[in-house]
């Protein structure tokens, strides 16, 4: 059974490498190459909400980022109104990277 530990490790290292790859790409990179700015910017609202109101919102919530990383992959609805915002095809890791980039702003 010294193959579990094994296989074990090597998950760990994929998911690292996962990680390195979403984060070789800024996050407003990111945001512009999957389509976010499309219905958010930084300062004013476009369809979605600002992403500074989204910051100030969750401001000091310890739980947000994960919260906001599952919207961002399943989609959602109500929180900013009525329009619903659809999932999105990318990966957990760049799901992370820019939901902290949202956060930070």
């Amino acid at each position: 059974m010294k193959i579990l530990p094994l296989m074990r490790g090597m998950a760990a290292i994929a998911l690292g490498l996962a990680a390195l790859h979403a984060q070789a790409q800024s996050a407003p990179e990111l945001a512009q190459q999957k389509n976010c700015l499309n219905c958010h910017q930084i300062d004013s609202k476009l369809v979605g909400p600002p992403y500074k109101e989204v910051a100030a919102k969750y401001k000091g919530d310890a739980g947000a980022e994960n919260r906001l990383v599952k919207k961002v992959l399943e989609g959602g609805y109500g929180n900013w109104g009525t329009i619903p915002m659809p999932a999105n095809p990318i990966t957990e890791a760049q799901a992370h990277l820019l939901v902290k980039w949202v956060l930070s702003q």
